[in-house]
């Protein structure tokens, strides 16, 4: 999951952004700046070469790829309710994850940094024990019910605990529903940012399926979660493990 950053020489949409500045601006008349590093890992070039695609990528890098989040990024991303998480751990054995919540829960805290709660779950811990391993991790945002469009961030994550980052960010929300107090919280710095384009994203619509026993609109809750008494638990056996087992 390592690259190289993507982004920080790259246009910003239809009106591209400057450079990002490594250094005085004296230095940069004083003398030629070097080409960036072309993204990506030797596997992912390789494959660029093998299917006649690196012409096109090096379009992409150029024109689509930050490495940090621009306005646009940042408002979008105060948008979201849910994101998709990769991870992997020391030796390579790579996990997916969901996260959800309300409106903005992955905090923006600066172009550079995100981060979100980890709410309790199933105690398992997959995501957060291979950030201890290997801090690369992947994050996808989808607007599947607006924009239709997405937004990868790539970057190196670490875990705080929840009073060591209001300690830094006194502005955090804090929880008041059961379940979402957070003991910790994930932080990101952005490496790379870059569009998921719509082409494969299908629209979808909220449902609004009445009230739950917590007097919420199921609609209110990220996927229509169900809330506290509806009568099916959240982290039941769906696919009928425990009959499988010998």
């Amino acid at each position: 999951m390592t690259t190289a950053h993507r982004g920080d020489t790259a246009a910003d949409g239809p009106a591209a952004e400057g450079p990002v500045a490594d250094g005085p601006a004296a230095d940069r008349t004083a003398a030629p700046s070097l080409p960036a590093p072309r993204p990506g890992g030797a596997g992912e070039r390789a494959m660029q070469q093998r299917l006649g695609t690196a012409e096109r990528a090096d379009r992409f890098y150029a024109e689509r790829t930050l490495g940090h989040l621009n306005t646009a990024m940042r408002e979008f991303v105060a948008r979201q309710d849910m994101f998709f998480l990769a991870t992997a751990a020391g030796n390579g054995a790579c996990d997916s994850s969901f996260r959800a919540g309300p409106p903005g829960f992955l905090r923006v805290l600066d172009e550079r940094t995100l981060a979100y709660p980890e709410y309790r779950g199933n105690g398992v811990l997959a995501s957060l024990g291979n950030i201890e391993e290997n801090p690369h991790v992947g994050i996808l945002l989808v607007d599947f019910f607006r924009d239709r469009v997405g937004l990868h961030v790539n970057g190196r994550a670490r875990v705080v605990e929840d009073a060591a980052i209001r300690t830094t960010h006194p502005g955090l929300p804090v929880e008041q529903v059961p379940g979402r107090r957070a003991g910790v919280w994930v932080e990101v710095t952005v490496e790379e940012a870059y569009i998921h384009c719509s082409k494969h994203i299908p629209r979808l619509s909220r449902e609004r399926g009445g009230q739950g026993a917590d007097g919420r609109d199921r609609a209110d809750r990220p996927g229509g979660a169900p809330g506290p008494g509806d009568g099916r638990r959240p982290g039941g056996d769906f696919f009928g493990v425990s009959a499988d087992r010998p």
